[in-house]
């Protein structure tokens, strides 16, 4: 067995931050509830690399949740900062960086004609759904059970990430009147989808999906799912909504929707777009994206929307991005890192299903016998205690894997193939000591 690296000074710390902030976290995915255990807390980063208030080195899979797909501290990323701060971190007026950054998005995601920045996830999803109620003047939105998409009322219901980590997929404050328009589905149900249609399309506003689900683990769509999607919401009048907040300049410079060949209506932003600083971003089709307000009649406003300092992190990285792309070094880690850790499950004799898309992956430990993960109720069945033993296995031999089942990993960049190699013989080690 290997011993547990001593961690006093997060111990004190997260003592500490549970006398003043709840749960001691400011977000729950931060709170180790999928794995048991305390928080870890971070004082540095740097490429690949996390080192804890101990002192500790950790090769990083979380890259903040995604957005830091170059690694940490990306010179490029970093100057671009530093040049925003020296003139001023927020005007609440117009700036050229605005533009630049919207020339840059449009540019790459196809579906995007004209953009809105705002300054996170959640706050791009809830405007767009609003958005397409106004469309369309219609009120059903459907979405998928497991596909999360920020903390919006109308979106907390059957939600995955944090949520579904900590057994609460709705929340109290969240009235029956708030989700009274959305309709749950499967995901991957393309009967269930179709039968919805038949029964209530002139209903519904808008689909609402991950074009590749991030918070139930990583799970990959259907091509006749996807097509469904597509097809019944042109012929109904719905629009189709890509949450792309996760998948957005990740799987691919355009997103999910570039490889996968589906372009929706409007598409939403998040992570990577911010380069690593608060921000996003919800585009579409000139005709739907000019109802909002001041050009039409939709409300969505933000004091701190298109932040100086964060367009400026967001253009640094979509242009570091463009001109020299990571997209086939992110697959081939990726392809390497599933291999490993394929083959250090099956020398342990440990029954898992690995989904992985590029450089995203999730690792399902199954309780029966490696069943296919497609939606949520496939992804429920994991045995979260043995990816508990996983997770802390790898966190005592420096490597730093997401804090819940439900929850992808992420490679950047920045790691190496040695960095892939020394992180599957943790997982032989993890795997064996279990």
């Amino acid at each position: 067995m290997t011993a547990s690296p001593s961690r006093s000074r997060s111990h004190e710390a997260f003592a500490r931050a549970r006398s003043l902030i709840p749960g001691g976290v400011n977000s729950p995915a931060r709170a180790f509830g999928g794995v048991g255990g305390e928080p870890i807390f971070f004082e540095r980063a740097d490429g690949q690399w996390l080192t804890d208030i101990d002192g500790h080195r950790y090769l990083d899979y979380i890259g903040s949740w995604g957005p830091m797909i170059l690694g940490h501290r990306h010179p490029r990323v970093v100057a671009a900062i530093e040049r925003a701060l020296s003139r001023g971190t927020s005007y609440g007026a117009p700036t050229e960086g605005e533009n630049h950054l919207a020339e840059l998005i449009i540019a790459a995601v196809p579906s995007i004609e004209k953009v809105r920045m705002v300054s996170s996830g959640t706050e791009a999803t809830m405007s767009a759904v609003r958005l397409a109620r106004g469309f369309t003047g219609r009120s059903g939105i459907v979405k998928f059970a497991g596909n999360y998409h920020g903390h919006v009322d109308a979106l907390l219901v059957a939600a995955g990430s944090s949520a579904a980590t900590l057994g609460v997929p709705d929340s109290p404050g969240v009235t029956a009147g708030a989700t009274q328009d959305t309709i749950v589905l499967d995901y991957n149900a393309t009967e269930a989808l179709e039968d919805l249609f038949a029964a209530r399309g002139d209903e519904i506003a808008a689909v609402l999906l991950e074009p590749v689900v991030g918070n139930m683990g990583l799970v990959v769509p259907s091509h006749d799912f996807l097509a469904a999607a597509r097809r019944l919401t042109e012929k109904h009048g719905a629009l189709l909504v890509f949450d792309e907040v996760m998948t957005g300049f990740r799987l691919a410079y355009g997103g999910a929707q570039e490889i996968l060949g589906i372009t929706p209506d409007l598409t939403t932003l998040g992570k990577i777009v911010g380069g690593g600083l608060p921000l996003g971003a919800y585009g579409g089709r000139r005709e739907i994206m000019d109802n909002v307000l001041p050009a039409g009649k939709v409300f969505q406003a933000g004091t701190l929307a298109g932040n100086p300092l964060a367009v400026a992190a967001g253009s640094a990285t979509l242009e570091e991005l463009s001109d020299h792309s990571p997209y086939p070094l992110l697959e081939r880690h990726g392809a390497r890192l599933e291999a490993g850790f394929r083959a250090a499950a099956a020398a342990a004799g440990v029954p898992v299903w690995i989904a992985r898309r590029g450089s995203m992956m999730t690792m399902f430990f199954q309780k029966g016998d490696g069943r296919p993960v497609v939606d949520w109720p496939t992804a429920s069945m994991s045995d979260t205690k043995a990816y508990g033993r996983f997770f802390w296995g790898m966190i005592d031999r420096g490597v730093y894997l997401p804090c819940s089942q439900y929850e992808a990993l992420f490679i950047s960049a920045a790691h190496t193939d040695a960095d892939i190699d020394a992180t599957v013989a943790a997982a032989h080690a993890a795997l064996a000591d279990r």
